[in-house]
């Protein structure tokens, strides 16, 4: 890893902490720095300073609770969040760590990052608020906003005269997702509203995917909380859970093996159980296909496009069995 030129401007703003650094390299969209005081990795931010400072009191708050293998946001000499560059560009210089991301084709370590998970949310139950903190949001009210979004988009299409292989296959699924996407909202819109807020609010790390779980020598790290917000558990659990059962076919015992494991660390109550179901049968990667179609360019739309749209299509079937296995076995009919 070559040490960068000195010319480079991002380098420059490390001068602005109080740490004495040895060599910097180019990462993923960030400059890596080894310090002596350990090593950091410093990002574009472009996210509002409020959620920065909301960032940084969840980290502080989950660390003092005994859950220290996440990271750490370093303050600038002007006791600072965010650095800003010349051209008015706001940066974050974190703290990194080495090791491997979570492989999602093994079922231990996945099974191992749900429970990290399960440890994560019993320190990050908030008690006092914290700076910058929102009130949770209902799943159904996000909802809603992809199904405007999908009625839209399908008006879209239906006027469009002449349409591509991608957008015959998406008019023939898109009835019974569009439906779907109704029906799953209405009933968690009537289950939500039935019920009183609960007494403790979480924070969800926002993001929590395989490439934002390290494992490294002393154990599971977790990296990359700009998503994090006050919600369910079950909106971590939930991401976590759908990206594996995608990738596996919805299969039950992947499915059922990742709640075990989250469950072994922290009982989830009846009523995440109704909220994870709901979370996992709304057609969330119906609307991302749809989303990306309708935000981009319609001139050309890529091959792979139309292979997830029809995975998402072939495993619908699949799908359902899962979702009837799993409201069985939770009983939640």
């Amino acid at each position: 890893m070559g040490v960068i030129a000195v010319n480079d401007r991002c380098v420059g703003l490390l001068e602005n902490y109080d740490i004495e650094v040895l060599r910097t390299w180019k990462g993923r969209g960030a400059i890596l720095c080894e310090a002596k005081q350990g090593n950091f990795i410093l990002k574009e931010y472009s996210g509002h300073k409020e959620k920065a400072a909301f960032q940084d009191a969840v980290l502080s708050m989950v660390r003092k609770k005994g859950f220290e293998k996440v990271e750490s946001i370093l303050k600038n000499k002007e006791q600072e969040l965010l650095t800003q560059d010349q051209d008015g560009t706001y940066y974050i210089l974190k703290t990194c760590f080495e090791g491997q991301e979570c492989n999602v084709r093994d079922q231990h370590e996945c099974s191992q990052a749900a429970e990290s998970l399960a440890e994560f949310h019993k320190a990050s139950c908030v008690e006092v608020p914290l700076p910058g903190m929102n009130r949770p949001r209902f799943a159904y009210v996000e909802f809603d906003k992809h199904n405007k979004e999908l009625k839209r988009v399908r008006k879209y299409l239906k006027d469009r005269s002449q349409k591509t292989d991608f957008e015959i296959c998406l008019m023939k699924n898109y009835d019974y997702f569009l439906n779907l996407a109704i029906q799953i909202t209405e009933e968690l819109r009537t289950l939500q509203n039935g019920n009183t807020e609960s007494e403790g609010c979480f924070v969800c790390h926002g993001d929590y995917q395989y490439h934002n779980i390290l494992f490294c020598k002393e154990g599971i790290h977790l990296i990359n909380f700009e998503k994090c917000v006050c919600d369910s558990p079950t909106r971590d659990l939930y991401l976590f859970m759908r990206k594996l059962l995608e990738k596996n076919g919805w299969s039950e015992n992947t499915g059922f093996e990742l709640v075990n494991a989250y469950n072994k660390v922290r009982t989830m109550e009846k009523e995440e159980y109704r909220q994870l179901y709901y979370r996992l049968a709304y057609p969330e990667k119906f609307w991302k296909i749809v989303n990306f179609y309708f935000n981009s360019g319609k001139a050309w739309i890529p091959g792979k496009n139309l292979e997830k749209l029809r995975k998402v299509a072939e495993q619908e079937k699949d799908k359902q069995v899962f979702l009837e296995k799993f409201k069985n076995r939770y009983d939640l009919s």
